[in-house]
């Protein structure tokens, strides 16, 4: 069912404001999470996930059987908040379309990270939809990116996703979920430092010329949150330096300060 708003008008500019190519904000939050070894919260325009990650640890008594001797196994569960999806019906984990994006999510890691160095053992993704506005997958796969970084868990290399469609003749970059629903999309996630590509998927059908196209400006749009990516990563890392040099005692003494202040 086609939307009655104007998704690109005679400007190219789209009902958002935006220019085709133009990505939406991205906020990138490392505050922890319980007890996960890594956490982020990632906020792509209207669409925000946290994702914990645990481990590597033992498996869990029943699952031993589905370990591998030679590498750690993945294990990736999806809950969507019902507060900010928009949905009535209640999405418990065993529905179909959670269990695909977690899918999706599992196949897109399992070449990247270096299961090779955790055998016998499991890391656990648990992924958070908190708001919803189009680019899910891209979004869980490039907080997860983030959130296994803060883990320690090491990576070959960063794993960056982007949405991207084609309205008439005219490529689109970061699709909202208006946009999702009325013009053929696909989803890329490359890891720039290599230039592979880990994920490409399509639920509609695009013209070969068109995909060629959208495949190339998503390329390129990986390597731009790749630098967004790293630099939030980069400082995360800078002020754990920072606290670490400084000592509990400065920690401790700079917050009484901030906190008086």
């Amino acid at each position: 069912m086609s939307s009655r708003i104007e998704l690109l008008n005679a400007g190219l500019l789209r009902s958002d404001g935006r220019r085709p190519y133009e990505l939406r904000t991205l906020a990138i939050n490392f505050a922890p999470q319980g007890t996960a070894d890594g956490s982020v919260t990632y906020s792509h325009g209207l669409t925000q996930v946290r994702v914990s990650v645990l481990g590597p640890h033992e498996p869990k008594q029943g699952t031993r059987r589905e370990t591998f001797h030679d590498r750690a196994t993945l294990n990736v569960e999806v809950q969507l908040a019902p507060f900010g999806v928009g949905e009535r019906r209640r999405r418990g984990r065993s529905d179909k379309r959670l269990l695909e994006l977690a899918a999706s999510i599992k196949s897109t890691f399992e070449p990247v990270v270096q299961t090779h160095l955790y055998p016998r053992s499991t890391i656990d993704i648990f992924v958070h939809v908190l708001q919803l506005d189009g680019g899910l997958l891209p979004a869980c796969i490039n907080a997860s990116t983030l959130a296994l970084a803060t883990a320690g868990i090491p990576l070959f290399d960063f794993v960056c996703a982007i949405s991207g469609g084609v309205y008439g003749t005219q490529p689109l970059l970061d699709l909202t979920t208006v946009e999702e629903n009325d013009v053929p999309s696909v989803v890329v996630g490359v890891m720039p430092r290599t230039g592979r590509v880990t994920l490409v998927q399509m639920e509609t059908r695009l013209h070969m010329d068109r995909f060629e196209e959208v495949f190339r400006v998503a390329c390129d749009a990986g390597k731009v949150l790749w630098s967004e990516m790293r630099d939030a990563l980069r400082e995360r890392t800078g002020d754990l330096v920072d606290k670490l040099e400084a000592g509990p005692g400065m920690v401790v003494a700079k917050e009484t300060e901030e906190t008086y202040d």
